[in-house]
């Protein structure tokens, strides 16, 4: 047999291994292994060749695809022994797609060279460019090496470059960059032991769970999606407003060691603007009415932003 052929009792296509492992893109080696684990069906025998069809290559692809989701070899074998035993998969596939789908309405966009060492002090920076893919802010594109990149978060190199025009090194852009990761992705992990344990634990009760109960978590999953992002974004806000009054204070108080707990540095405000504020309230009443005008400066921003947020989500904005 010459690669894939018909056969004529049942016109369907035939594969020798080398061939299925054209077609499938996994290694001869890797097809017998998963035989050996009673991931792929034994092939039929024809004389002294073994024969594979249609459903053995359409199970190699759905074993890469569920490999490449995250999925270990002993978590394949239970979802596809569930398959095969006439449970189904379309729940559970259902449910992959949907933990696995995008968790931002952000869209990807490509950025040239050229553009990106504008952005970015005009000199181009090799250094700068590998920290960046290591860490995914930029995605190299085949056959565009060094002329093109691909940025899957456009919100995240605008941040990077607005820091950098602030006078902000890369450098340093880079490595807040790598805590604030390790910080979030704990956030995020405690949010989903969290979910896991109050919301989707009735659902994994079966191993793996029934297609109704996956088609259900599946639409749990978008009800839920967005509430970590709100989540973070409500107290990241209420951490910023507490925290920036905090240092405002520390920054502009005339006598910065009368704020306890905090490294005193002082930046001294204009003579005039302190002797306008004195004649108003008084001597010791100038650190409060500083502490009062930013929180209120603060406040106003708040609402402005929460303002603006909401009009966004009606589409005003």
């Amino acid at each position: 047999m010459a690669g894939a052929g018909l056969s004529e009792q049942s016109a369907q296509p035939e594969y020798r291994i080398e061939d299925l492992a054209h077609h499938s893109g996994a290694t001869v080696r890797t097809i017998r292994a998963y035989q050996d684990r009673g991931l792929l069906p034994r092939p039929e025998r024809r004389g002294r060749s073994n024969v594979y069809g249609d459903a053995h290559l359409a199970r190699l692809r759905q074993i890469a695809d569920l490999l490449d989701r995250g999925y270990t070899l002993a978590s394949i074998k239970e979802l596809l022994e569930a398959w095969d035993t006439g449970r189904g998969l379309g729940g559970v596939l259902g449910l992959v797609a949907e933990v696995h789908g995008p968790w931002t309405d952000e869209e990807a966009d490509r950025i040239s060279r050229a553009e990106l060492d504008a952005r970015f002090g005009g000199t181009p920076d090799e250094e700068a460019i590998r920290e960046a893919v290591e860490l995914g802010v930029l995605e190299r594109l085949p056959g565009r090496e060094g002329e093109e990149y691909l940025v899957p978060s456009p919100q995240e190199l605008a941040v990077a470059a607005e820091l950098y025009a602030a006078g902000v090194p890369l450098a340093a852009i880079t490595g807040h960059l790598r805590e604030l990761r390790d910080q979030v992705e704990h956030i995020a992990s405690r949010f989903l032991e969290f979910t896991t344990e109050h919301v989707f634990a009735r659902y994994l009760e079966h191993r793996p769970p029934t297609d109704a109960d996956a088609a259900e978590a599946a639409t749990m999953v978008r009800r839920l999606r967005p509430l970590a992002q709100q989540t973070v974004d409500a107290e990241l806000a209420r951490a910023m407003r507490l925290l920036a009054t905090r240092h405002l204070r520390i920054h502009l108080s005339p006598d910065a060691s009368s704020v306890k707990d905090e490294e005193p540095r002082t930046v001294t405000l204009p003579g005039a603007t302190i002797r306008a504020v004195q004649d108003l309230v008084g001597a010791e009443g100038v650190a409060p009415f500083v502490t009062a005008a930013t929180e209120r400066e603060l406040n106003k921003r708040t609402l402005d932003a929460l303002a603006s947020y909401h009009d966004r989500q009606e589409g005003i904005g």
